[in-house]
């Protein structure tokens, strides 16, 4: 297990430091645009499916485009493509500011630039949760991930307070304005990041194929399958506190807006201290322990807010609250990280973007149905048991062991000799690997290349198989399909030095001196 860094270590790093207070900056002014567009809509038209539309309209594009999204930054400069982003949603923020202050803002115009300012956000997040392992060492990467999330509780507290304090004094108009000039920050930060030159001598993956190999690698990756499954189980049924605390302050406590702002602060404190204590707990707890820990916690907090009964009791529900959610969302994010590799990173957190947004908002509306048909209480404790069997059913989905896998490139597989001219489109192409096996080391040989398979999958290929060849015993053969020669060729870019272990264990049932002969066939070739 790698040795924790102190979770103010990433801070030290000049670049992540100033990202970091950047992005703290740029979230204040998301939820601040929030709070501002939902008080508008209130005024321009006050039904409640018109202020639903307003947080719709800020989590529908990420539905719709994280995977894009996350496939191109990969295959394009990911600096660039985030500053590209933040420009994007200054300008939109900064026109509806001004818009707004001068009174032209309309119902559907606030939904268009909130859906506007939502597709920046949606194309910006995957990008942004890639870069993170670029600027930080693999120690210091969970502590970097838990300030990141951190830093977002910050803005959730935060954010909509000074919201609050802006739409009485100047209106929703000097909202938006400030929103666009957060974005500043984050484009002053990325300026002054030198991002080192990402070298490959192949021409970068076409969009609706990067996304299939995405797609691809996330169903040949059991870690990230695992990471996935895990989200799951936890986020739908987590959702329950976040969706029901307005219902809970309002009906429950016989509260106001105090009260909530309250609750959130709370939960940002929570938030803070589970980030802070988070490194340490790692230094003796794999992180599945961790997940299962923080989330019986967070289903004992559920039961505490469904039986508070005063805002005392309540308040410190939130802030254990604020504690397991934290401990759980940094665990998930890191094991997401830890098992991507960065060719297809943006693309698998992407993955993990969908599956949080999409258990946030179908858990809510879950929630909020059993709410009103079974009363806050027993829609709390629903959603504390359901945690606790989601938690038992996914334990066999471990996210903590491939913690010290090296996924860093290596050039263990050399690139294939062409005896002519091949072009880069051709394909299908069929690879063959013969090895000479002893017979009596067949089976063991057969379970050795269980892992080959799924690498060869997770990396390209559309087809693989292993055959034994029935006249000479000895003889054994590996085949795959890959769906064009370029296609291939970047399969030998994307092997890993743990990909490397994995090959060499089965090398090691090869007889001879010489290497395991390698065929490339090329479907149509001349």
């Amino acid at each position: 297990m790698l040795k924790p860094a102190s979770p103010w270590a990433p801070l030290a790093n000049r670049v992540f430091r100033m990202l970091w207070i950047a992005s703290v900056a740029s979230n204040i002014g998301s939820w601040m645009h929030e709070v501002g567009a939902g008080w508008l809509m209130t005024s321009l038209a006050p039904s409640p499916l018109m202020v639903a539309l307003v947080q719709a309209a800020t989590t529908a594009p990420v539905f719709l485009l994280a995977l894009p999204a996350g496939a191109l930054a990969d295959i394009v400069d990911r600096r660039r493509y985030l500053i590209a982003s933040q420009v994007w949603m200054l300008a939109m923020a900064a026109t509806l500011g001004v818009l707004t202050l001068a009174g032209m803002t309309t119902a559907p115009l606030l939904l268009l630039f909130t859906f506007a300012l939502g597709i920046g956000n949606a194309m910006m997040m995957p990008a942004w949760g890639a870069v993170t392992p670029e600027l930080v060492s693999r120690a210091q990467l969970p502590a970097a991930i838990g300030l990141n999330s951190m830093g977002m509780n910050v803005a959730r507290s935060v954010g909509p307070a000074l919201a609050g304090l802006i739409v009485a004094a100047a209106g929703p108009g000097a909202v938006f304005v400030l929103n666009a000039v957060s974005f500043l920050a984050v484009i002053a930060a990325l300026k002054h990041w030198q991002r080192p030159p990402q070298a490959s001598g192949l021409p970068a993956e076409r969009l609706a194929g990067a996304v299939r190999a995405g797609l691809r690698y996330a169903r040949h990756s059991p870690e990230l399958r695992a990471v996935l499954a895990r989200g799951v189980a936890f986020f739908v049924f987590a959702s329950a506190s976040w969706a029901l605390l307005p219902l809970i302050v309002r009906q429950e406590l016989q509260g106001g807006p105090g009260t909530y702002g309250l609750f959130l602060a709370c939960l940002g404190l929570g938030a803070i201290g589970g980030a802070l204590l988070l490194p340490r707990v790692h230094a003796h707890a794999s992180r599945d322990r961790i997940v299962a820990g923080a989330t019986v916690l967070y289903a004992m907090a559920l039961l505490a807010l469904a039986r508070s009964g005063n805002v005392y009791a309540a308040g410190a529900a939130m802030l254990l609250i604020g504690v397991a959610w934290i401990s759980v969302v940094s665990s998930l994010m890191t094991a997401a990280q830890t098992a991507l590799p960065g060719w297809v990173r943006a693309r698998g957190l992407a993955l993990f973007w969908v599956v949080y947004m999409g258990g946030m908002a179908s858990g809510s509306a879950l929630w909020g149905q059993v709410a009103s048909s079974t009363g806050i209480p027993y829609a709390l404790t629903a959603a504390a048991v359901g945690a606790l069997a989601g938690m038992a059913l996914t334990r066999r989905y471990p996210i903590g062991r491939h913690d010290v896998a090296d996924l860093s490139p290596t050039l263990y597989w050399p690139a294939p000799m062409a005896g002519g001219d091949v072009e880069i489109d051709r394909g299908p192409v069929m690879v063959t690997v013969e090895y000479r096996i002893d017979p009596a080391q067949a089976e063991a040989f057969t379970r050795a290349m269980q892992p080959v398979h799924r690498i060869r999958r997770r990396d390209g290929a559309f087809m693989w198989e292993l055959f034994r060849d029935i006249e000479h015993p000895d003889r054994m053969m590996e085949c795959f399909m890959v769906e064009s020669w370029i296609e291939h060729l970047r399969q030998h870019e994307r092997v890993t030095v743990a990909d490397r272990d994995v090959l060499e264990r089965t090398r090691a049932f090869h007889l001879g001196s010489e290497p395991p002969r390698v065929t490339h066939l090329v479907a149509g070739q001349a």
